[in-house]
């Protein structure tokens, strides 16, 4: 007997996924370098008619909605491969550093959509996960010695996520690369308070671990 899908929904054929991953792949890339992209911009980078879009996504606020969700989903991933317990603050903030660094796109691309699209009270609520945890850590900091206590842990944490925007953004649009981040994170310890060799020291070591852990899968 054939079977027929509930009302209002559509069958997911798999031409119909593809078409819906191009219009978002399409999407980062367009409104990566353009917040204000417009929709047939996209569905032309995406080499689909403007009604297949619309067949995908009723708005341009649910096309930015879906990629917001993504590039939260990825950040959250992302910092959430780093936790080690145990580790001491500077540890947790240059594998935070790292982590933020590996989906810098997708970061950016949050921050930007929310901020012309979203609201910001929408894009802080997104964010608020991980801001706490950076907060936190920031804090843990602060009372041990290790990071900067000129300014409070909440204040420090805007400013650094700031700095990693900012050399994100730097690192796509420049000649100037840092493909590993190590760079990038040495900056974002130096900036917390920490002197440059330390710094420079405990973010190499993160990433050796990370080189052994892939060597021995």
């Amino acid at each position: 007997m054939q079977t027929t899908d509930p009302p209002g929904r559509t069958p997911r054929r798999s031409d119909a996924r593809s078409n819906r991953q191009r219009i978002l792949a399409a999407a980062r890339q367009k409104l990566r370098d353009d917040p204000d992209a417009s929709l047939d911009s996209i569905a032309l980078a995406a080499g689909l008619a403007r009604r297949t879009l619309y067949g995908h996504f009723s708005s341009r606020q649910a096309l930015v909605a879906e990629l917001a969700l993504e590039a939260a989903q990825a950040l959250q991933q992302a910092f959430a491969a780093t936790r080690v317990p145990g580790t001491d603050p500077l540890e947790a903030m240059a594998r935070t550093a790292l982590a933020a660094w590996a989906v810098g796109d997708q970061y950016r691309m949050l921050i930007s959509l929310g901020r012309h699209h979203l609201g910001e009270e929408t894009i802080r609520a997104t964010l608020a996960p991980a801001r706490e945890e950076a907060v936190a850590a920031i804090r843990r900091g602060q009372h041990e010695g290790v990071f900067a206590d000129h300014v409070p842990a909440a204040v420090l944490a805007q400013a650094l996520e700031a700095l990693m925007l900012a050399l994100a953004a730097e690192n796509t649009a420049s000649t100037w690369a840092d493909p590993t981040g190590e760079a990038a994170a040495t900056a974002f310890l130096v900036a917390a308070g920490v002197a440059p060799q330390i710094a420079s020291r405990r973010v190499r070591a993160v990433l050796r671990e990370r080189v052994v852990a892939v060597m021995r899968l």
